[in-house]
């Protein structure tokens, strides 16, 4: 995938629908499709600086609303340098950007989320 330092305008709309299916399934209590969305949207912007900065900071929220220490621990790390990596296109491709997977491990990205990428022309 190339690096950019701004998301394209093809690949933002996918990138808005994971955070607002994060915030429809964290309102309705469900809690691990929230997450999902939140993985997602953390691989679809992860190359991206801001983006992937901002679903870090996403996380840590999500870690203080279900009280899970580990993961408000993992993501300060990640929301420090996380945006950094991008910029200087340091990133784990596919990586789920939560506290259980290390920070560095690069992961299979799901044929869902490669025909996003696709559709987007990257």
């Amino acid at each position: 995938m190339k690096l950019y330092t701004m998301m394209p305008k093809k690949l933002k709309p996918y990138f808005d629908q994971e955070l607002k299916g994060y915030q429809i399934n964290l309102e309705a209590g469900n809690l691990q499709a929230a997450w999902n969305h939140l993985e997602r949207a953390h691989i679809i912007g992860q190359a991206y600086p801001y983006h992937h900065t901002y679903v870090h900071w996403k996380m840590l929220l999500f870690g203080i609303h279900i009280k899970d220490a580990k993961e408000v621990i993992g993501q300060i790390p990640r929301l420090l340098v996380g945006g950094v990596k991008s910029f200087v296109g340091h990133i784990p491709l596919g990586n789920t950007g939560g506290a259980n997977v290390p920070p560095l491990k690069s992961m299979p990205i799901s044929g869902e989320i490669l025909e996003i990428f696709k559709k987007a022309g990257l």
